[in-house]
């Protein structure tokens, strides 16, 4: 079983690495120049089911994976995927590797300074997860074990505002290398997305994964550059197409198994549009 988690996320690892290196060679530009080369880049997680991950096909496909397909068909143009780490979303965008973000983007105040979000297409819950003989009933109680999560991610964050003084964090490269710690013992939580219990008790079911403490519910949304009108407001336009046609009702039939929820008209500190 371990040998083939490693040899899945070397096979991503490569994979994005040279999609990378493809996605450099031309750096992003307006919606005239991709509608002009026929592809629009699109920078996704690239081992987060059901976000993000590559199939064992090489094909991208989770949640993100419909949406930047069907983004790429609204524009008239060819999908070209760049799987990216947690901490290399945001730089991949702002330097130009990608054109658009489709990649489990929680909207926050301080991302909203270094990106521009859409309109919101998913919800997400973050919280701790452990096994089920772990006791862990309050915050303070984390303090006593080794607790991982992604760098640089939502789960990050919560968890290193929530626990206590000397807790002892551990940051991994990504989901999939999170989950991997808590299944093999090197730490005994973990700050969750939703469908981490899912994929914990795929590999274990013995040991009952389940959430401990529930920190925030958030909401993703697409990302563009700051300040670039026109992409912003091409992605918005898409969203409400989508919404309205039945397709994100059918992306969260297939993917979250839930009905689409209510999503907000604000979030505090994050503009949906360019300002």
């Amino acid at each position: 079983m371990l040998f083939s988690l490693n040899r899945r996320r070397l096979g991503v690892a490569l994979l994005t690495l040279g999609a990378i290196a493809v996605a450099g060679e031309s750096q992003a530009g307006t919606l005239e120049d991709v509608k002009k080369k026929g592809v629009v880049v699109i920078g996704i997680q690239g081992d987060n089911p059901p976000w993000g991950y590559v199939d064992s096909s090489g094909k991208q496909d989770g949640i993100d994976a419909d949406m930047g397909r069907a983004f790429a068909e609204y524009l008239g143009v060819k999908a070209e995927f760049v799987p990216l780490a947690v901490a290399n979303r945001i730089p991949a965008l702002t330097t130009g590797r990608v054109d658009i973000l489709f990649a489990t983007m929680a909207m926050l105040p301080e991302r909203a300074k270094a990106v521009q979000y859409s309109k919101p297409y998913v919800a997400n819950e973050i919280t701790l997860v452990a096994a089920q003989a772990t006791p862990i009933n309050s915050n303070a109680d984390m303090r006593k074990f080794v607790i991982g999560v992604p760098r640089s991610s939502t789960q990050d964050t919560q968890v290193t505002n929530n626990a206590p003084s000397g807790t002892e964090i551990r940051r991994f490269d990504d989901d999939a290398a999170t989950i991997q710690a808590l299944l093999s013992g090197q730490v005994q939580a973990v700050g969750a997305n939703l469908f981490y219990p899912q994929r914990l008790n795929a590999a274990k079911p013995e040991l009952g994964f389940e959430p401990k403490l529930h920190f925030t519910a958030l909401y993703n949304g697409a990302c563009t550059r700051l300040g670039d009108k026109e992409w912003n407001e091409t992605a918005n336009k898409f969203i409400d197409q989508i919404k309205s046609n039945g397709k994100l009702a059918a992306f969260y039939a297939k993917w979250m198994k839930v009905p689409v929820p209510v999503f907000p008209d604000s979030v505090p500190g994050v503009p949906f549009t360019v300002q």
